[in-house]
């Protein structure tokens, strides 16, 4: 596991991808610290990770990183960690249209693609 406060290269990404699953990359993003965890098998655990490290569960949001694809197919938003009823987050996906931009914009800014 890894918390990304700089950047990544998206050979990187791509080297965790074929070293865990071949294709993805499980990520948790802090859009109020604005940075990333990556590389672990479950989105709990970057969850945790970033727990550990002074993050708020409220600001963390759980996505998959395809790193061979491209445009919207990038960045998948589904994770069990997103289903936050007392958010109005009733599903796996993020459902609010400003916290997935916001999600976006995290990545472009911590992955050099």
């Amino acid at each position: 596991m890894r918390i990304i406060t700089e950047t990544l290269s998206i050979n990187d990404l791509k080297k965790m991808a074929a070293d865990m699953f071949g294709d993805i990359v499980k990520a948790v993003t802090d859009i109020d610290r604005e940075l990333i965890a990556v590389d672990a098998e479950l989105h709990s655990d970057l969850e945790a990770r970033l727990l550990e490290d002074g993050s708020q569960q409220k600001h963390l949001w759980g996505i998959n990183l395809y790193p061979e694809a491209s445009g919207d197919e990038f960045i998948e938003f589904d994770s069990m960690i997103n289903v936050r009823p007392s958010q109005d987050n009733r599903s796996r996906g993020v459902e609010s249209e400003a916290i997935r931009v916001k999600i976006i914009q995290i990545v472009g800014k911590r992955i050099e693609r």
